[in-house]
């Protein structure tokens, strides 16, 4: 059998692709006997309590009168060299570039050789193709991958908008997301139930951050163009504050075909009830809510973007709506509401690919080997 490694992995604990990615992989990780220590301002929301082999070290941001804003990056490091040296790390795996990597390049230089462990850094999307087009973080950025002993990225789009932006600084290796669903807590019929649907209404889902990226302002106006509207919820699983979005709402008039649920921690539940994805975003590295909704057999209606493609195969298992326009985006949705065979036939293909192509354990696995590749160097 192999060595179980020692891992520390720093990630964003809010909701968000790159933070749900980290604390599944620790999670599975600890399952397969490796020792995994989470280093972070806050325990990662999706990291389960009881755990075992997992382990929260909390970073603490003092707000000194000196600085104007409080730092993060350093008291990030100091706790990782400190996690490092006492628990003998193999591995600091980080998960965004900035202030992350940046932090781990410098705990390291505060060890002796003997105790500096690996650093690995995988990106998710906006630290390179968003602040490593920023004169003020790209040299940084840069900087970090550089001396980071392995990359990864999670879609071949990001592996070549990383090297477009910031030049060949280094190798990426492309291990994608992986998605591994939780048991259901309720069945489908009481979770549409409590949403007050009817049974011949189609719910659609949507689960974001909310960020401008994902174009929020798009989703709803193409909420507001599908016809018969009666026929039509959307429920929006908000990772982020949904209130800026009560006035173009209301100017569309859509208060009664708009669902949200802020912050939940059991999507399952809600994925197992919806019907069809709806994602309108102007970039996507991945996009791992669309592999959420396809492990349940939900296929999406998605602008074809970045990443996106790598994971939803257009008429096979999802559609792909290049114009990006509403219009266009609703007419996809209301073509796949009048064909009930078609969707059940891309759901179905959604399904099986997330079973094989983004699996926990072909995943996992992934990451195990090149774990031990990194550290046999």
């Amino acid at each position: 059998m192999s060595r179980r490694l020692k891992i520390g992995l720093t990630c964003y604990p809010s909701v968000g692709g790159s933070g749900i990615l980290a604390s599944a992989l620790g999670e599975e990780l600890a399952r397969r006997g490796h020792e995994i220590h989470f280093i972070s301002y806050e325990r990662p929301f999706r990291i389960a309590i009881d755990a075992t082999q997992v382990f929260f070290h909390p970073v603490v941001v003092n707000g000194y009168d000196l600085f104007k804003y409080p730092d993060y990056t350093l008291p990030l490091s100091v706790k990782m060299a400190e996690v490092s040296r006492d628990h003998q790390l193999d591995i600091l795996h980080v998960h965004y570039a900035v202030p992350h990597a940046t932090a781990a390049i410098l705990a390291i230089e505060m060890l002796p050789p003997e105790q500096r462990p690996k650093v690995i850094t995988t990106l998710h999307g906006t630290d390179t193709t968003l602040l490593g087009a920023d004169p003020g973080y790209g040299p940084a950025v840069r900087h970090a991958l550089e001396r980071s002993d392995a990359v990864t990225a999670v879609s071949r789009f990001l592996e070549r908008e990383t090297h477009r932006v910031l030049g060949p600084a280094s190798d990426i290796e492309v291990i994608h997301n992986f998605f591994s669903p939780r048991p259901l807590g309720r069945p489908r019929d009481d979770v549409r139930r409590e949403l007050g649907l009817r049974d011949e209404e189609t719910l659609l889902v949507h689960l974001s951050n909310l960020r401008p990226v994902k174009r929020i302002d798009r989703l709803l106006e193409t909420i507001a163009r599908l016809q018969p509207r009666d026929r039509f919820k959307l429920l929006v699983l908000a990772g982020g504050d949904f209130n800026a979005f009560h006035d173009d709402v209301r100017r569309l008039g859509i208060e009664d075909m708009i669902l949200v649920r802020q912050n939940v921690f059991e999507i399952e539940d809600y994925l197992n009830a919806a019907d069809l994805g709806l994602f309108t975003s102007d970039s996507e590295s991945f996009c791992l809510s669309i592999l959420e909704a396809m492990a349940f057999g939900v296929p999406s209606v998605s602008t074809a973007v970045g990443g996106i493609p790598e994971v939803i195969d257009h008429d096979v298992n999802g559609l792909l709506v290049p114009s990006a326009a509403p219009d266009d985006l609703a007419r996809a949705v209301e073509s796949l509401v009048a064909d009930p065979k078609k969707r059940a036939a891309l759901g179905e293909a959604a399904r099986e690919k997330a079973r094989t192509a983004f699996s926990a354990d072909k995943i996992v696995s992934e990451y195990e080997a090149f774990y031990r590749r990194v550290c046999g160097k």
